[in-house]
């Protein structure tokens, strides 16, 4: 039996605390092991004390449930260091070590002595690059993997809706770190936040909404199993690809044509400028009727908020104020 699957579910213990309270890490003499279900795999996880975080996926839903001081390191890649720094956890991301501007490997969590990772597949673990869930367990090396992943994860994969996906890892993670009060107070307030823009989405037809992430020859979007998806949604508009039952995906040009997008969502996290980002689907020719183009309707969503973590529902209330302030 490997440390990746187990059967035998065990006891677990609570760590009563308050949401964002400071307080004293548990004796991992004393903390029983924590059984989740993760990508459809049930694992024993004992206390971490040596977590590694790839990404401001995994690093935020960290520091949100106040695990900062809990933490060997962080894996960042220097594309993300510009919306790192207008992130509201900077003092926290300050405080972690970064023990790499690179993407996850196996020599940097090794060499960090790390005993659990927390990543998502083919966003930090990956096949072709030699660091799955299975070969860092191989070597003693606990793995948590984002539920919204586990769609790709696999020969059976695991379909999470982005939200409930988001709810189950912060749960799952503070099981596992032994705050699960704190989680659940976190995530009672944004399911709270979310129900309040579901029932302030005005009626009629959604605005039509293309996210741009990157790509020139073919542009790179969110399908129906990314976070963007959801925060378009709640946020009153819908996205053109939401009917691409995919997470992160190319498109073609024509299909955002034809869809005739009214809004043009540009994610901001430092693979190029955003300003240029802008000045390229401003300048082509295909979407030069598009209504987005032609009402200059494009919005800046912060990385931050476009994959799965806490702020999403900080950018579904953003994005919503931006709609209704252009009569959407």
């Amino acid at each position: 039996m490997t440390l990746r699957r187990t059967t035998a579910l065990l006891g677990t213990a609570v760590l009563l605390a308050g949401c964002g309270a400071t307080v004293q890490p548990p004796d991992p003499g004393d903390a029983a092991p924590v059984v989740v279900e993760n990508c459809g795999e049930r694992i024993s996880y004992p206390l971490p004390q040596r977590a590694v975080a790839y990404d401001m996926s995994s690093t935020e839903k960290m520091f949100a449930l106040g695990l900062a001081d809990r933490m060997r390191g962080i894996v960042m890649p220097s594309t993300a260091d510009p919306a790192v720094q207008r992130s509201p956890y900077l003092d926290d991301y300050r405080s972690v070590e970064t023990l790499s501007t690179d993407v996850l490997s196996r020599e940097v969590v090794v060499a960090a002595k790390a005993d659990w990772v927390l990543a998502g597949w083919n966003s930090g673990f990956s096949e072709a690059r030699g660091i799955t869930p299975q070969l860092l367990a191989d070597v003693g090396i606990r793995s948590y993997q984002h539920t919204e992943s586990c769609f790709t994860y696999g020969s059976h994969p695991v379909k999470v809706p982005p939200l409930d996906a988001l709810y189950t890892d912060l749960r799952q993670i503070g099981a596992i770190f032994h705050v699960p009060e704190r989680a659940e107070a976190l995530v009672s307030d944004l399911q709270r936040r979310a129900e309040a823009l579901r029932q302030q989405r005005p009626a009629g037809e959604p605005a039509r909404v293309f996210l741009y992430d990157s790509g020139t020859d073919q542009p790179f979007t969110s399908g129906a199993q990314a976070a963007p998806d959801a925060l378009i949604s709640l946020a009153g508009g819908r996205n053109i690809f939401s009917d691409l039952d995919q997470r992160w995906t190319t498109v073609g040009w024509e299909d955002v044509v034809r869809a005739a997008p009214e809004v043009i969502v540009v994610v901001d996290y430092g693979d190029r400028p955003v300003t240029d980002k802008i000045a390229f689907l401003q300048s082509h020719p295909a979407l030069a009727d598009s209504p987005a183009v032609r009402s200059g309707h494009f919005y800046v969503l912060d990385y931050g908020q476009a994959v799965s973590g806490p702020r999403n529902i900080d950018g579904a209330e953003q994005f919503a104020a931006y709609l209704r302030s252009i009569g959407r």
